[in-house]
């Protein structure tokens, strides 16, 4: 079977993941605004509730069970992908499979598709492909730690606003945190989750302190750690809640905007390698093409 045909057999169930996924998750979406419309009042907590895994089979138990205890019961794997939002029981021993997977999969793969007319050559793509298969489950998980960090960042001035409008207006830092996650189910889902947790803890009895802390110890974004610090200590002293939280919302606003002009500013400096290397070789050609053609032909003579 030509390598062609394979790449397009791929291609096609490459896409067809891709439309079910959306479709799926677009049928979720829809499915929870007919919730919301509707009258049932346990429909809005039916949407904020954190999800439940679901019971797993016999196989992938034992899949689990056979997991590297190296990565599965790492703590400091658990908390990185605690930071990137897989919080689930199963989560670490699933990373530990994922990896075992990748780095055997991807040098069968390579063994297979790969060039076979030497062997040094088959060595060395084989090897390539088993640092790859390594290496690749722990870059998504950092750039999925970035990526949902960097969404919660963004999204706190706002959430910010809107508990300072709540607590002026009479509402408890409690029942702000949960108006204020109700709210923002939809716009910003990562910090309506950990919002909707710190509520859960505090009517459970946890202290209102540990509670934000470990909004802290999930997130690891550290403007969350300044604004539970500023909490905590209003609380304690007797201050306005109120007042911190606008001076916060203020704090990264501003901090917001001067990120925004630092990548302005940074952005010709990287724009200047794709200019060396396509920009400019495609206008000497056009520009000085010409020119050289000409020389080459007044010395070659006739």
């Amino acid at each position: 079977m030509p390598i062609l045909l394979i790449t397009l057999i791929w291609i096609d169930v490459a896409a067809l993941a891709v439309a079910a996924y959306l479709y799926l998750r677009e049928k979720t979406r829809r499915d929870v605004l007919d919730a919301i419309g509707g009258g049932d009042k346990t429909s809005l907590s039916r949407v904020i509730r954190a999800p439940v895994e679901k019971p797993m089979g016999r196989f992938t138990e034992r899949l689990l069970s056979r997991a590297p205890t190296v990565w599965s019961q790492d703590a400091s794997i658990r908390e990185k992908l605690v930071h990137a939002g897989y919080d689930g029981q199963y989560a670490p021993a699933k990373y530990a499979i994922i990896r075992v997977a990748s780095l055997i999969g991807l040098p069968i793969l390579a063994l297979i598709f790969g060039p076979h007319d030497s062997f040094m050559k088959t060595i060395v793509v084989v090897g390539a492909a088993a640092v790859f298969g390594l290496l690749l489950p722990t870059a998504y998980v950092y750039r999925a730690i970035a990526a949902r960090q960097d969404r919660i960042r963004r999204s706190l001035p706002d959430a910010l606003d809107l508990l300072v409008v709540c607590v002026e207006a009479g509402i408890s830092l409690d029942a702000a945190i949960l108006r204020v996650a109700k709210d923002m189910v939809f716009v910003h889902p990562e910090l309506s989750r950990e919002m909707i947790i710190v509520n859960r803890k505090t009517n459970a009895g946890v202290t209102r302190e540990a509670a934000l802390r470990g909004m802290w110890d999930r997130t690891g974004v550290e403007e969350i750690r300044t604004l539970v610090s500023s909490l905590i200590q209003s609380e304690r002293w007797g201050t306005s809640s109120s007042r911190v939280l606008r001076i916060t919302s203020e704090t990264l606003r501003r901090k917001r905007r001067f990120r925004a002009e630092k990548k302005a500013a940074t952005a010709p400096i990287k724009m200047l390698v794709p200019m060396a290397l396509l920009i400019f070789p495609a206008l000497f050609v056009v520009i000085l093409g010409p020119a050289v053609m000409k020389i080459v032909g007044v010395f070659s003579g006739p």
